[in-house]
């Protein structure tokens, strides 16, 4: 690649990344997307509750996106990893893992998040699979099955009701002693979801689908589905590397706009909020990246 100047540089070319791409390729700006290829759905089998791709894989519906936005000629692509962002007099110069370097106007970070995997053998390997973080993105696919929520507290208890929609063959699965409430246990109680305190040993599947779970003493209990909600890191360290300020929950503040506490730096995507799906990413990319446009175009007239 010879250029190595641009409009705007995007960190991560998964949904967002590609919806803004797209977005600012139209607009005839110089775009340059950075991408290691490993979307952290890429153990998912289907995507589902996006109009149009619902039931297709997440790279069916990536690979599609990323032919639609490679038509213009306008966007380019590297793969590889951004792990260093610096400000510069013209904007910003963007280091590789592999000391490339690039420099652009503006930056849009789409660059996803880290689920942080419990050490229960076996949950890993179902992540995505039958171990699952979204009823809107797979709940109706397992509903009315036996299901298990693992969780503990307030956490566990809001999303017990959730998944109590889908299916009433439920059990919280606390990992240990309970840290809900007695009023919270009663309304369990009352809606026929067990609680179980045992700490898990193992998950025994086949090929990432639930078969039972394996308890330290000894006991099991038989499941088709688990939900879990996981923490989470920042795929590119943008606190260390910009400044970007991070929001309670380790998500990259933004306003409505897309923008970041740094000016010239706009993020989008997982990295942005807990409504992690394929249709609020693809949105958040386009809106990024027709605000970088008019940023751009009012800097210039």
């Amino acid at each position: 690649m010879q250029n190595k100047n641009f409009d705007v540089i995007i960190i991560g070319g998964s949904y967002a990344g590609l919806s803004a791409a797209m977005a600012l390729g139209r607009s005839l700006r110089n775009v340059l997307i950075i991408d290691s290829g490993k979307p952290c759905n890429r153990q998912t089998p289907h995507s589902h509750n996006f109009i149009t791709h619902d039931g297709n894989t997440p790279k069916e519906i990536s690979s599609l996106a990323r032919k639609d936005v490679e038509k213009y000629t306008t966007v380019q692509f590297h793969e590889g990893i951004a792990t260093q962002i610096l400000k510069n007099n013209n904007g910003f110069e963007i280091e590789t893992l592999s000391n490339e370097r690039f420099y652009a106007k503006k930056i849009i970070l789409a660059s996803g998040v880290k689920d942080i995997m419990p050490n229960i053998p076996g949950f890993e390997e179902c992540w995505g699979i039958s171990v699952l973080h979204c009823p809107y993105c797979h709940g109706y696919e397992v509903r009315n099955e036996v299901t298990g929520i693992l969780s503990n507290g307030d956490m566990a208890y809001d999303f017990s009701k959730l998944i109590f929609n889908m299916t009433k063959n439920l059990t919280l699965f606390t990992n240990g002693k309970s840290t809900l409430t007695q009023e919270q246990i009663e309304k369990l109680k009352q809606n026929k979801i067990n609680l179980n305190e045992e700490e898990i040993d193992r998950i025994e599947h086949e090929s990432g689908f639930i078969q039972k779970i394996i308890f330290k003493n000894g006991s099991s209990a038989l499941l088709k589905a688990l939900y879990a909600k996981r923490p989470f890191e920042q795929n590119f360290n943008i606190t260390e590397s910009l400044g970007c300020e991070l929001t309670e929950q380790g998500f990259i503040k933004v306003d409505p706009m897309q923008k970041t506490t740094i000016p010239g730096v706009f993020a989008c995507g997982d990295n942005v909020t807990m409504m992690r799906s394929v249709a609020n990413a693809i949105a958040q990319g386009n809106l990024a990246g027709a605000v970088v446009n008019k940023e751009l175009s009012e800097e210039a007239f």
